[in-house]
């Protein structure tokens, strides 16, 4: 009895960890918005994968990518956790059974974020990408788009640094 209770209350877990949308905007090659029922939108940061920003080389590849894999498509998600920008970190399903994250790898058009994954098959496939040079792995001097954002961060503070220093000199002579 206390077995077929649990069940109960296990199952609407079980049913809606996983939920479906209809993709309708890629904002890059790994951030989508789908439309849930209830005519609800849902911003989907893609999990284990980190795609090129849209200023970096193969940035507007990744986006065309997923967009061909699934932008009109209805996918199944699952989300993981959430991102310091409230959007959700999912695992996104299409085509049946068709991880996008691995898919983006598998073809060169993201990094495997294995500081947020486990999945040590992920960086296999891109070992094998970037062996056979496919993708932005045809470029060796390709930035993974943790650095680039970092990078960009330091350029921004120095700009403001340099600023406030040029606002200093102006109010002294004044």
């Amino acid at each position: 009895m206390k077995r077929l209770m649990l069940m109960s209350l296990l199952f609407p877990a079980i049913l809606f960890s996983q939920t479906s949308g209809k993709v309708i905007k890629i904002s890059d090659g790994d951030t989508i918005t789908v439309l849930l029922k209830g005519n609800i939108q849902k911003k989907l940061r893609l999990a284990e994968v980190d795609c090129p920003e849209s200023g970096q080389a193969f940035g507007k590849n990744a986006k065309q990518f997923t967009s061909s894999q699934v932008f009109g498509k209805t996918v199944k998600f699952t989300e993981t956790s959430t991102d310091r920008y409230g959007r959700s970190i999912a695992k996104v399903y299409y085509d049946k059974d068709k991880y996008l994250s691995k898919e983006l790898i598998k073809q060169g058009m993201g990094w495997w974020y294995f500081s947020y994954s486990k999945d040590d098959s992920l960086g296999k496939l891109q070992e094998k990408a970037q062996q056979n040079k496919i993708g932005l792995w045809q470029d060796i001097h390709a930035v993974a788009p943790w650095e680039y954002r970092k990078m960009k961060r330091e350029e921004s503070k120095n700009k403001k640094e340099a600023a406030s220093k040029t606002q200093m000199k102006i109010k002294g002579v004044a």
